[in-house]
């Protein structure tokens, strides 16, 4: 199998914007993420594109997303304080609109990198 080279990658696990990442890539996967940390390099050789579960969930059971829209602002106008938590692994735009949506339920933010 042929050996592919990606350098200077970047890394939007944790929100540090690493760009110093050279990937070395065999086929489709991802086998050696050089110069990343523990948390970029399980994300780059452990992330998968493949679509493992449907589009939602309600109770661990497949729904439409227009049911889970729902259900989730359910929980959130019945919650005291509410927590969005991580937005490490999505774009500024994505993580603005959950800040967003934290303040207007009177809520708080927590990215898993507190830990």
């Amino acid at each position: 199998m042929t050996l592919t080279i990606v350098k200077n990658a970047t890394c939007t696990f944790c929100g540090c914007v690493c760009d110093d990442i050279e990937l070395h890539a065999e086929g489709d996967r991802i086998v050696k993420a050089k110069n990343a940390c523990s948390l970029g390099e399980a994300w780059f050789l452990h992330h998968t594109a493949e679509r493992l579960y449907p589009d939602a969930l309600i109770d661990g059971q497949p729904a439409s997303l227009d049911a889970a829209v729902e259900r989730a602002a359910e929980i959130l106008d019945r919650a005291d304080l509410p927590l969005v938590y991580g937005l490490s692994n999505i774009t500024s735009e994505a993580q603005r609109e959950a800040v967003l949506l934290a303040e207007l339920a009177g809520g708080i933010v927590d990215s898993h990198t507190s830990l």
